[in-house]
Parts: C-alpha cells; structure tokens; sequence
C-alpha cells in the first residue's frame, strides 16, 4: 500500500525517528505521569497488622497470658532483664500499635523502644518474643518515611532477614510483612534490603505447600522490592526475582496474582532494557490471558503492564501482539471503569505509534467503533487518550488506512471535542483535521472532505477557533481554514504551531 508522507520538516518535528532515546524516555515519563498518581491507592506502599493471630509462634511452648500495661510500664517492662516481663510489654505496645484507629506510633518511637524491640529479635530461644516484638516493627515500618528510618537505623534489617530462617512460620510470616513496610518506603530502604541478602531467603520460602496468607505476604514484599524508580532496582535483584514472579503469575488467587502483576508492572515502567528483562521471561501470554479477569485488582496491574510493555520497542510491541493483546484491549475500551478504559486507550496509542503493520492490526482487530464511541461520549479523561490513538493513526498510517479512519466515522466527534477548554488537546485534533485534508488532496478527494466537514459543523468550529485567546489554537486554525476553505487560493503544506514544552511535538508518534 502506498505510504501517506507528510513533509519533510513535519516529519523531523513529530517522528519519533528524529528524537533521541533519552528525549524519548523522558517523554514517556512525562505523558504517562497521570496514570501513575493512583498508583498509591491501587496497590498499598505499607501495611498495619491489625489481626490477632490464633497460632502461637512456638508450638511447642504455651500462649503466654496477656496485660494491659501503661506507656510508662510498657518502657520499664522492656528494658528489664526479665524474659517473661519483656514480653508482657513488648506484647502490650503490640497491642496498643495493632489498634485500628490512630496508633500511636510516635509515642512508641519516641520513648525509645525500637533499639530493645531489635535486641528481641535476636532472641531466638524466646520465639514468642521474637514475634512480638516483630510484629510491633511491622506497625511502626507502617507509618510515616521518619518512623520507618527509625526502625532501620534502630538496625532491625538484618535481625528480620535472619528471621526469615526461623523454624516458626508465624515468626517468619511476620519477619516477611516488615521487610516489605521497609521496602515499601523507598529506593533508598528498599536497596538496603536487597543488599541484606533478604531476597534468596523470601524466594526460599515460596511454596507449594505453606499457607495461603503467608504466600501473599512474601508477594506483597517481592513486589515492593520491584518498586521505585530513582534508582531502579538492580539488575541483580531484578534477575533473581524473574523465575519465581513468572511462577507466581501462574497462581490461581487473586491478592497473589495482584501483587504479581503489580510487581511485574514496576520492573516494566522503564528502559526497553528492563522490558526486555520481562519479556523474554515469557509471561506475555498469562499476562494477556490476565487482563480478561473480572476482578479488577488482577485486571488493572496486568493491564498496567502490557502498557508498560508497548511502550518499548517495536519488537516488542509485535510480542505482545503475538500474544493476543488485541484480542482484549479492544473490549477494555468499553469497560464500565473509566480508569480500565484509560488504560487501555493508552496502551493502543503507544501500538498506534508503532509501523503501518501494527495500525493495521488495529483495524483488524475490530479498535475502531468502540474507539469512536468513546470519542463521542467517554469521559473527558478517556477522550484525551483517544485523541491520541487517532493522532498516532493519523500520522503513522498508510492512505488506505486514513480512508478506514475517515469512514469509521471519527471525524464527527473530534469536531465535537473542539469546543473543550484543553488547548494542547485542540491544537492536536486541528491537526489531525490538517493531516487528513493534506492526504485527501493528494488522492483529488479534498472537496468531498471539506462537505464532510462542513456538514458536521466543523468549518463554524475552526472558524471559531481563530479568535480563540491561545495563538497556537488561533494560528492553527487560521492555517486550516486559509488552505483549505478559502476558494481560489492554493492550499500547502501547513505546519502545526509549536507547543512551547515541546510535549506535543514528541507525543504525537512516539510512544508515551
């Protein structure tokens, strides 16, 4: 098929040919930042025991008897020499921490407990201790980024990594839930960890045979050693917790399968490297099969991976294509979450950025009415996205794909959408409007685009335009409008105006 080329200088402005990786990256990281803010609330950076335990972590020793001790004794109580009273307090200022509303972790840290709490870790014949007094870090590694730098310059790393070799579950199980609340925290807490040797002992401890809860909390804390950015974590690390991850995805239980996905989708949220990292484990397929689950918490981070996925190179665009991402996609543009279609309209924008190969799979794949429906009546966040396909489409496709675009019917709503206030969004849509036209003329279709236009009311629109308070709108419009609707003047090459950041120059065929 014949390829549509813009002219030159366009194609210097908006290929993403003529920028440079580290621009690119940048862009990526620029476009994409909206959908990472929720990121807190999907998936939780720390988390407070607030359950009792019914096993007593040493089997063969009875549960010992509780007290409700004041601050004061609880102090007093764990800085004796006695076992038994250091218990009594150090399982009181549990308690008091496990509370559901407001605990008061600052008083704790502040009366100085962390250094004797880390000194009961060590304690391995009082296994009951041990556990308490982990559980009691656990709640105090929930808190601010200061309570839990208390508890790592308390110096409760290593004792908890040697926890994770106990010969008691639950000592262990809880030895696990700190790690992951200081892993949580950070790059800088969460590489500490990593350099502790922590991450041998965690895959160790996955099994087949150990229970449910405990195997949620070990993927819970894998996937926070797979978080943060800033640095990234090190290549090393990542390595070791590939196989068992890939291992993890196969699971059949939600919370396992989220967290997974979750730390999957971190290990991907960077360079085509560390996709490439992730890919070649082969988890494409489950992860594609994944984003066809109905409960939200698997859907969303596989969902959030593939995106992360497309947003790498072409070759591994065309992986995730092999691996049935459009024969999902397309339906997630017409889920009832409005945070599932973003997704998935960000995702099939980074394909659309891809060769005329990848746009034609679009079209086959049946992307185009679901994604004309959302430009009509999706919410005005998921329309943003769908522009952006369109725009991706627009400048990467053939001329036989850009009459496919025109006759699905797209250019009636994005008509529509020149009346929103979002300046940069209008000046991509004028655009899109522009780089149609240029290629009707080309096959001597022109003036039945411009009727089309017309009886869509798009001439009053762009007409309109021109007065808009924003040159960039007004300059492009008038462009438009002067090439394109004035009768007897020629119509040339028209370049869109410049966005002062730059953002919509890189965006417009590049990946994001």
């Amino acid at each position: 098929m014949p390829t549509l080329h813009a002219p030159e200088e366009r194609l210097r402005k908006f290929k993403y040919r003529g920028k440079d990786v580290s621009m690119r990256r940048q862009q990526r990281i620029a476009v994409s930042l909206e959908l990472r803010k929720a990121k807190k609330d999907e998936q939780a950076l720390k988390r407070r025991n607030i359950a009792n335990f019914s096993t007593d972590p040493a089997s063969e020793q009875p549960t010992k008897g509780t007290v409700s001790l004041t601050l004061q004794e609880i102090i007093n109580g764990v800085n004796t020499s006695d076992p038994d009273l250091c218990f009594q307090a150090t399982q009181a200022a549990r308690k008091m921490l496990s509370q559901e509303k407001n605990p008061p972790l600052k008083l704790i840290v502040e009366a100085g407990l962390i250094p004797r709490l880390v000194e009961f870790l060590k304690l391995s014949p009082h296994p009951c201790l041990q556990f308490e007094a982990a559980w009691a870090l656990t709640n105090i590694a929930s808190g601010t980024s200061e309570q839990t730098q208390a508890v790592v310059e308390g110096g409760a790393i290593q004792p908890l990594v040697e926890l994770l070799s106990s010969p008691h579950m639950t000592v262990c199980e809880q030895a696990v839930w700190a790690l992951g609340n200081i892993a949580g925290d950070g790059s800088e807490f969460r590489d500490i960890v990593i350099s502790s040797n922590a991450i041998p002992h965690l895959l160790a401890l996955v099994s087949s045979t150990i229970p449910i809860t405990f195997l949620r909390n070990i993927t819970w804390t894998l996937s926070n050693l797979c978080r943060n950015k800033n640095p990234y974590p090190c290549k090393t690390a990542v390595k070791q917790m590939l196989p068992v991850l890939s291992h993890l995805l196969q699971h059949q239980d939600s919370e396992v399968l989220s967290d997974t996905c979750w730390a999957l989708s971190y290990l991907t949220d960077g360079c085509n490297e560390r996709i490439g990292q992730v890919v070649n484990t082969g988890v494409l397929p489950r992860l594609v099969q994944l984003m066809s689950s109905s409960e939200l918490n698997v859907l969303t981070p596989s969902l959030r991976t593939i995106g992360n996925i497309v947003t790498g190179t072409d070759y591994q665009t065309q992986m995730a294509i092999d691996a049935g991402m459009l024969n999902v996609l397309p339906q997630l543009l017409m889920h009832p979450k409005s945070s599932i279609q973003k997704e998935a309209a960000w995702a099939l924008s980074n394909v659309a950025a891809g060769p005329c190969q990848h746009i034609q799979r679009l079209i086959a794949c049946g992307m185009l009415p679901p994604l004309v429906a959302l430009l009509k009546n999706g919410e005005f966040k998921v329309q943003k996205e769908a522009v952006w396909i369109v725009a991706n489409f627009t400048t990467g496709g053939t001329i036989d794909q850009l009459i496919h675009l025109v006759h699905s019917g797209v250019l009636e709503p994005l008509v529509n959408l020149l009346t929103i206030q979002d300046t940069k969004i209008v000046i991509i849509i004028l655009d899109i409007i522009s780089f149609i036209l240029q290629a009707a003329e080309k096959l001597s279709e022109k003036e039945n685009l411009c009727l089309l236009i017309e009886e869509i009311g798009g001439i009053d629109k762009i007409e309109a335009l021109q007065l808009h308070e924003n040159p960039q709108v007004a300059l492009t419009a008038l462009n438009i409008i002067e090439n394109h609707f004035c009768e007897g003047e020629e119509s040339g090459a028209i370049l869109p105006a410049l966005d002062q950041d730059n953002e919509f120059l890189n965006r417009l065929t590049k990946k994001h």
